[in-house]
């Protein structure tokens, strides 16, 4: 201790930094045991003596409310991507502007049995800030005389949250929805509750004067008819349970990248999940689009957590989802699975499109770097996700488009990727697209680190990705292409009899289109394991609203025009059925894809297959050659013939459904499609 003091009487300087700011230096008193006081009095700075303060001003705010005030500054919507477009004119006051947006939800949420929507006021209810905000309503609709003039809803606010960011819905699910965390990645897993898949029996579609005549009704159509009136009931149902909530989120949004053909979506949802999920996969407007909205070309009411009422005419569940064409309205009841939104959107572009003679697909769609598109048609594990997503190419996306007469263009502004037993090898874009932003449902994740376990399916098998489509690497963007050059139909042929790729006519392009077959791998049974044939008109028909052969006739119409070529391409098995052959290499399969992009294949030579006529390379580079024609890889030629047969016979009995068609004039076009099948 006394050599502590020496040395702090001694003067010795003891400096921190050169700038003087914060040092020790000799201190004129001595505080206790001899140590140096330290001075926090602010002193000239050429003094060496001064320990100096770097305190800042306080901060403007009386209260910690106030604070946290200052933290968060006004901005406008969270808006990706814009392509071009003329500076915005401002001419009305944003105070108006708010007014009028608060007047079209109103509108949107008005009850048919009173004159006015409800009182509406922006924002967080749980903010006490309320009474700052304008309040309005609007009377928006003529309705009939109201039945009832007051009710509780009508003397209640409901807050509305408008285009929230994904941060501020990860905020509203984290607070609100339970069953909501955020994963070690950084996504929103949350839980659709006890739907954890599309309920397509409860999916119901009005049927007035217009649509028994536009749409396909009868056996194998995937519309289930109900009436105008059982549809108002279900909305006022859906309507007031929303009215009745403290508040709903909406999401103003767009679908189609095409901007000529566009069409303008109101989502409003009770839960910031289903938000979230809308905010992914639909359009987002730029700031400048949100201001002119105006009104929605069509509006869902997602009041899932809501059952309907099992009385009403036509419920056969709990559940229903129903489709007003000539309201351009969709009613959720009875599930919160988020897909349901995303494929009734759907279904409303496979009506409203061919209205325009525009060609609306279940499909995906890449480009090359020479601007050559192509579009993959397939069902589940046909590997039209794999082989669409090309590192080598541009993705316009990955589920819906349109082909118009200015190109090809994505419907959507996000992906829906299905995440079972997810890895990084095998599906590496997907994998690093789980992020923050994405939603995940229904995964199981470790309690304490939050790291998902893809492979386990205690909650779904069903288990997904929602997330915008520029977290892909390689997405175009704007999701626009030229006309495609190339119609690419997968096939997982469980069969082994489908070669592994063909050239078609347009009349067979159409023939398959139309079938939209694959096979399965059947259960195990007492050892045995069997495929099992599957077809889906279009490649989608639980989502198409017109008769196959209209979708069909169009995709033949615009192959012709801009000179598109058909193929059908078998990523199932050679050799024999599944249990004797194995299945085709995804290398070969690689090669075979590559060689219709590059054209290659175009210009090989060609023979034609018993039964179903196809014509089949010869050679292709990197692919052996004794695999090409599947008869060649069977030991057994009499069962590969027996299974050809069947095959065929399989495919002319899922055909007959759609006889009672007639395409073209004197029915010429549909002898030419039933000629393009198997013939024996």
């Amino acid at each position: 201790m006394a050599e502590s003091r020496s040395t702090s009487s001694s003067g010795d300087r003891n400096e921190i930094n050169g700038g003087g700011e914060f040092s020790f230096g000799r201190s004129r008193s001595i505080g206790r045991n001899g140590l140096a006081k330290i001075q926090t009095q602010k002193q000239s700075t050429t003094s060496d003596e001064v320990c100096h303060d770097d305190s800042s001003a306080p901060v403007k705010a009386q209260t910690l409310d106030e604070l946290h005030s200052l933290q968060k500054k006004k901005s406008a919507p969270t808006t990706p991507i814009r392509s071009s477009g003329s500076p915005h004119l401002f001419t009305i006051s944003e105070e108006d502007r708010q007014k009028q947006q608060l007047q079209s939800i109103s509108a949107s949420l008005a009850s048919l049995t009173r004159e006015t929507g409800p009182k509406l006021v922006k924002g967080d209810p749980e903010k006490k800030s309320e009474s700052n905000h304008k309040v309005t309503h609007h009377h928006h609709f003529n309705y009939a005389a109201p039945t009832i003039a007051v009710s509780d809803s009508s003397l209640k606010f409901t807050h509305v949250l408008y285009n929230l960011s994904p941060a501020e819905l990860y905020e509203q699910a984290i607070k609100y929805e339970k069953g909501s965390f955020i994963t070690s990645t950084g996504a929103l897993a949350t839980l659709s509750g006890a739907k954890t898949g599309r309920a397509p029996r409860d999916k119901r579609v009005v049927k007035d004067e217009t649509t028994e005549d536009e749409l396909w009704w009868g056996k194998g159509s995937p519309n289930i008819e109900m009436d105008e009136q059982t549809f108002l009931v279900n909305r006022e149902r859906a309507v007031d349970y929303l009215n009745s909530l403290d508040k709903v989120f909406v999401n103003d949004q767009f679908l189609n990248w095409d901007p000529e053909n566009r069409i303008k979506v109101r989502i409003v949802s009770a839960r910031a999940y289903h938000s979230l999920f809308m905010h992914n996969m639909c359009i987002r407007p730029t700031p400048e689009e949100v201001e002119d909205f105006g009104t929605p070309d069509f509006t869902i009411y997602n009041a899932g957590q809501f059952p309907c009422n099992r009385y009403t005419h036509y419920m056969t569940s709990s559940t229903s989802i129903d489709l007003n064409l000539a309201r351009r309205e969709m009613v959720i009841l009875g599930t919160q699975y988020a897909g349901e939104m995303k494929k009734g959107l759907f279904g409303v572009m496979h009506y409203l499109m061919p209205r325009r003679q525009i060609l609306s697909l279940h499909s995906g769609c890449n480009m090359g770097k020479d601007g050559d598109v192509a579009l993959f048609f397939g069902l589940s594990g046909t590997g039209k996700t794999t082989l669409s997503t090309d590192h080598n190419r541009f993705l316009i996306g990955d589920d819906e488009h349109c082909w118009s007469e200015n190109g090809v263009s994505n419907i959507e502004g996000g992906c829906y990727a299905k995440c079972i037993d997810l890895s990084r090898e095998k599906e590496p874009d997907i994998w690093n697209a789980i992020k923050f932003g994405t939603v995940l449902e229904n995964v199981v994740f470790d309690e304490h680190t939050r790291e998902v376990d893809y492979s386990d399916k205690s909650v779904t098998e069903n288990t997904r990705a929602a997330y915008p489509i520029e977290y892909i690497p390689n997405a175009k963007l704007p999701c626009v292409g030229p006309h495609p050059k190339n119609v690419i139909l997968l096939a997982c042929d469980a069969f082994g009899v489908l070669p592994p790729v063909s050239k078609l006519s347009l009349a067979q392009t159409m023939y398959h289109f139309i079938s939209g077959y694959t096979a399965l791998v059947a259960g195990t049974e007492e050892g045995v394991k069997e495929p099992r044939a599957t077809f889906s008109a279009c490649f989608g028909a639980a989502f198409i609203m017109l008769h196959p052969t209209k979708y069909a006739t169009m995709l033949a119409e615009k192959m012709q025009d801009h000179g598109a070529t058909g193929w059908l391409v078998n990523t199932g098995w050679s050799g024999g059925s599944y249990g004797a052959g194995s299945r085709i290499k995804l290398a070969y399969t690689r090669k075979i894809i590559d060689a219709i992009h590059s054209g290659a294949l175009l210009k090989a030579n060609y023979t034609k297959t018993e039964v179903f006529g196809l014509e089949i390379p010869t050679e292709i580079e990197g692919v052996p050659s004794d695999i090409l024609d599947p008869i060649n890889t069977w030991s057994d030629k009499k069962a590969y013939k027996d299974t050809l047969l069947h095959l065929g016979g399989l495919f002319k009995n899922n055909f007959e459904v759609f006889l009672n068609y007639k395409v073209g004039k004197d029915s010429n076009l549909t002898d030419e499609i039933l000629d393009a099948g198997p013939l024996f």
